[in-house]
């Protein structure tokens, strides 16, 4: 289908930026949902809350190197089988999720369930390139990250609704049946976004040159990694936030969800204002002054804490104003990256979420590997993480300022 963003423009959003929408989501209602089902799923299984964890993590392992497989597949086949395959994967997975009996085997099927849900999340990033150009690009990306941002919100209080009213096991079975409504909405509602007479070869040699030219691209990488970086910071703060802020500060834990869903909040109206920032304005200018502030906020925040000055109302306020700034950077950043890779943007969403998952996951690695008993593993962290969006996004610029000459 070619792209039609006069169509896209009629409607804030269209039935397929909301079936898009649906299918970002998928990924933040997993991890999300059942966090508040910890304790419960641990006494449950008979195991430590440790054990319970890591099913967190391989969940995270499955969404960064999962995406690599859809996205060649999708230049190949178009967009839809590889949501049907994913998709069915993925309440496949939830299903045995509900039914584990182990904390073994837990982890083997949310990393199975990962592999399916990461395909929605490559997808959704494809058929916005395919549909439209970089600025409606990006006020689409602007849209979605309502959906990013409203679901750390709503995601644990249904999961708690769910716990209270009827276990840990139902989470996973409300999940599958949430995978399976997107499943069909995918089938009935959403039209093929890519022209198949255009589509690229599967071969392995083909897909291979492909990511290798994608990772020569200094444009693609600068910006992917920039909004990767930026992603790394929020994954520190989700890690290490609940440390330092309940246990070193004092903040009742039934309290850390009201700081938790501010950030939150500042992420969502960012993401619309941003929608409005872009007009008259390059997408570049936009991202590198929205960059300034999580770099400002990480750095202040790390000097802090070397000095021992780490207050919590300048803890909050750096953290609201780095998460805040992600509902700019974002979406400006995955633009630009896919901007001049319509002819494999399925290739180039999935190495792009690949990179921005695995720069995350080692982020909140990082956070969680140095312990020492203060803020300062969190705060310098997130300030590297800063300062990295900050120069990738000048490689990035100066990969365009080649392919422009």
């Amino acid at each position: 289908m070619s792209r039609s963003p006069s169509a896209a423009s009629t409607a804030r959003f269209p039935a397929w930026l909301l079936i898009c929408g649906s299918l970002m989501a998928i990924a933040p209602l997993s991890i999300d949902m059942y966090l508040p089902s910890f304790p419960a799923l641990a006494g449950d299984l008979g195991v430590d809350i440790g054990q319970v964890q890591l099913t967190l993590g391989t969940f995270l392992v499955g969404l960064a190197l999962g995406q690599a497989f859809y996205g060649p597949f999708s230049d190949r086949f178009g967009r839809k089988p590889p949501l049907y395959l994913g998709l069915g994967l993925y309440v496949v997975a939830a299903i045995g999720c509900a039914l584990a009996r182990s904390a073994e085997t837990l982890m083997l099927w949310r990393f199975l369930q990962a592999l399916g849900g990461c395909a929605g999340m490559v997808m959704a990033r494809a058929v916005i390139r395919d549909r439209l150009e970089a600025h409606e690009s990006a006020r689409a990306f602007s849209s979605l990250m309502l959906v990013m941002g409203l679901a750390p919100i709503l995601a644990p209080v249904i999961g708690s609704a769910i716990l209270t009213a009827a276990g840990w096991r139902t989470i996973f079975w409300v999940l599958a049946a949430a995978g399976l409504a997107i499943l069909l909405l995918v089938h009935w509602r959403m039209e093929e976004s890519l022209d198949l007479r255009q589509a690229a070869p599967l071969r392995l040699g083909t897909v291979a040159r492909s990511y290798g030219e994608l990772l020569r691209d200094r444009e693609f990488v600068g910006y992917s990694l920039s909004a990767g970086f930026g992603s790394a910071g929020m994954f520190a703060y989700i890690s290490g936030s609940p440390f330092v802020l309940i246990e070193l500060h004092g903040i009742a834990p039934s309290h850390y969800g009201f700081v938790f869903g501010a950030n939150a909040l500042g992420l969502i109206v960012m993401s619309q204002l941003n929608s409005r920032l872009v007009h008259g304005r390059t997408l570049d200018q936009v991202l590198g002054r929205a960059l300034l502030a999580p770099c400002a906020a990480g750095v202040v925040l790390a000097v802090a804490a070397l000095a021992g000055l780490a207050t919590l109302p300048m803890l909050l306020a750096a953290f609201f104003v780095f998460i805040g700034a992600l509902g700019c950077v974002t979406p400006n950043a995955s633009a630009l990256a896919l901007a001049h890779q319509g002819h494999r943007a399925g290739t180039a969403s999935a190495l792009m979420g690949t990179l921005q998952f695995s720069l995350g996951t080692l982020g909140g690695a990082a956070v969680s590997l140095w312990r020492d008993g203060t803020a300062l593993p969190l705060a310098v962290v997130m300030a590297l993480c800063g300062a990295g969006a900050v120069l990738m996004r000048y490689y990035g610029r100066s990969g365009a300022g080649r392919a422009a000459a």
